[in-house]
């Protein structure tokens, strides 16, 4: 909803999720030297590949590839020249993206476009939740999925100590559905952009931005609405929103949240939350590792080196 409203201002574009701005960055060693334009033209056969969803961006292959080989040398470069490819597709002269992911890896973005701005939607863990086990492609169980909302959560709190004011903004979910003309109001004026009427109605880009195959997505046909704010009251069953509340109450009182009085969740529920949150959470404690070792390693620039689109 927040990619159609952003994608529907004049000047500002945001593509559909994509996969290949992460591989692209942590592989970008296996690229050799960019100075060399046909190791340019690995990384656009990486970009442009199957599995990356480039497809949905609607772009030309070719035209993208050429475009990247006769580029700067840096992976950073290089996926701006997509984004900017997009962003001409609908004569706007910004571009975003947007994937959930990047809450695990904002030091990446930023090393690729040190001047970008970052928007955190933050949504009440239960419905998140609830929203998960909706979702065709996501195959774990619910102590995961609190697990990576509590994660979410932690390192976008992180961000927003450190990170300066005119770079991370904060937008409550359940304040743009009530109110959208005033967050989005506040959202442009961060963005540095005049505020659009047409961005309170996302669903009027919904045939445009949003890739026809993600039917789970049909919500962004319809008006802005709070009807998904308290779904999950009716959706979870009684020990998930118990373990949800165990683990996540702090997190969840410290947005206004409040709880339901559950009761305390089975000490098997909290052994397999424990495990899975100690899991994810290392997992991203090893891949920050590895780049850190890779960047002691770099002997290239990897920032974007033309013009971010602001």
């Amino acid at each position: 909803m927040l990619q159609l409203m952003l994608h529907a201002h004049p000047r500002i574009a945001i593509p559909p999720e994509n996969r290949f701005l992460l591989p692209t960055y942590t592989g970008r060693r296996e690229f050799g030297d960019l100075r060399d334009a046909g190791n340019r033209r690995k990384v656009a056969e990486r970009i442009v590949g199957k599995g990356s969803h480039f497809k949905d961006l609607g772009l030309d292959r070719a035209a993208v590839t050429e475009e990247i080989v006769a580029g700067p040398p840096t992976v950073g470069s290089a996926l701006g020249i997509v984004f900017r490819a997009y962003a001409r597709r609908f004569d706007k002269p910004r571009w975003g993206d947007k994937r959930p992911a990047y809450h695990h890896f904002l030091p990446f973005v930023l090393r690729m476009f040190p001047d970008a701005q970052f928007i955190q939607i933050v949504r009440d863990g239960r419905a998140c939740v609830a929203s998960l086990k909706r979702m065709p492609w996501w195959t774990h169980d619910t102590p995961t999925a609190i697990a990576e909302w509590a994660l979410a959560f932690d390192n976008c709190r992180r961000y927003a100590r450190t990170l300066p004011a005119d770079t991370f903004h904060e937008i409550r979910y359940e304040n743009l559905v009530a109110e959208p003309d005033a967050e989005l109001k506040s959202l442009c004026a961060f963005l540095g952009e005049d505020y659009d009427e047409a961005m309170s109605k996302p669903k009027d880009q919904a045939t445009v931005a949003v890739p026809s195959h993600k039917k789970w997505h049909v919500a962004t046909h319809q008006d802005v609405s709070s009807d998904q704010v308290a779904k999950w009251q009716q959706e979870l069953e009684p020990w998930e929103i118990e373990l949800c509340e165990a683990v996540l109450g702090k997190r969840l009182r410290s947005y206004g949240y409040d709880l339901t009085g559950a009761g305390r969740p089975s000490s098997r529920a909290l052994f397999t939350y424990a495990k899975r949150s100690t899991r994810r959470r290392q997992s991203q404690r090893r891949r920050m590792l590895t780049d850190r070792v890779a960047l002691l390693r770099d002997r290239h620039p990897v920032a974007d080196q033309r013009s971010l689109g602001r």
